[in-house]
């Protein structure tokens, strides 16, 4: 499979007092562009819920900070599959200014889970081959 990249523009929000993206935004720019890359593969997150009772919830994320963007920069936060089990996967995500420079790194373990009980299950078949490595 081939990375998926989502831009994002940094906004006034996304900075703190010293002008540089809050590193703790870094995991919204990566949840919005995970996001886009399911919906890229006819994954309906909306859908899964309403009929099937179940999505996907973040276990573990590790990640690794390098260089800050700023306000108004562009960045290209990129989704790569790259291990898959019974019921989670593993990504490995990237934000990159323009210049190619990595902002941050991260390893994302996301895990389907029953919204009931919040149980981890199995992921539903109909998206398995959609998000394979």
């Amino acid at each position: 499979m081939t990375t998926f990249s989502f831009p994002v523009r940094v906004y006034y929000e996304d900075t703190d007092r010293g002008g540089v993206v809050y590193y703790a935004n870094y995991l919204r720019f990566f949840e919005r562009a995970r996001s886009e890359w399911l919906r890229s593969l006819g994954v309906d997150q909306e859908r899964m819920a309403a009929q099937e009772g179940v999505g996907f919830v973040v276990t573990r994320a590790e990640i690794d900070f390098r260089v800050g963007a700023r306000l108004d920069d562009l960045l290209q936060v990129s989704v790569q599959p790259v291990e898959m089990k019974r019921a989670y996967f593993w990504l490995e995500q990237e934000a990159r200014l323009g210049d190619g420079r990595v902002c941050a790194a991260a390893r994302i373990k996301a895990a389907c889970v029953r919204h009931r009980d919040m149980r981890p299950v199995p992921l539903p078949e109909s998206i398995v081959a959609r998000i394979a490595p």
